[in-house]
């Protein structure tokens, strides 16, 4: 899958993280789980961002063709919450003291979802799961909370792209 699909399609899912991180390479996890177990409708693009979602976000702000809708797909460390919860965080409510509760690659990131959502009609969404321990170094793996939240997270994708195209 290309990204030149970011300036075709109306739904645009990307999938943000580091998989030598442990738990952090959930969302291209959640990302490479859809492609092979979900029927995606024709009008959406599932996407690999790695940890370089900054950048694409930054093309679509720049570009005159914009999607209807953009969901991000992250690990969050949140108190209070267990490993392998999936929650949604509102980009307006992400205060700067907690930006260390979020990873999104990293926060200049969300000053551009923010310009993206008030200055423009899109949609965005952005969903994560709780992560365990995030290792310092190299070490591939989700944990076992974390990879049983992927179909679920999967199908909260789904119904947020129906939600909307029903719109």
């Amino acid at each position: 899958m290309t990204l030149s699909l970011i300036f075709k399609k109306d739904h645009l899912v990307f999938g943000c993280g580091n998989p030598l991180l442990g738990d952090d390479g959930f969302g291209p996890a959640v990302i490479e789980y859809m492609q092979h177990h979900c029927r995606v409708p024709e009008n959406a693009a599932l996407i690999d961002a790695g940890t370089s979602i900054r950048d694409i976000l930054f093309d679509i702000l720049l570009s005159s063709k914009k999607p209807k809708q953009i969901i991000i797909v992250d690990a969050a460390d949140q108190p209070h919450r267990r490993t392998g919860d999936i929650f949604e965080i509102d980009v307006d409510q992400i205060s700067p003291a907690k930006i260390n509760d979020f990873s999104l690659h990293q926060f200049p990131t969300t000053n551009m979802l923010k310009e993206l959502q008030e200055g423009t009609r899109i949609d965005v969404r952005v969903l994560v799961v709780q992560t365990g321990a995030v290792p310092d170094e190299v070490r591939p793996g989700l944990s076992k909370p974390v990879e049983a939240a992927i179909p679920d997270m999967s199908q909260r994708i789904l119904t947020l792209i129906k939600e909307d195209r029903d719109d």
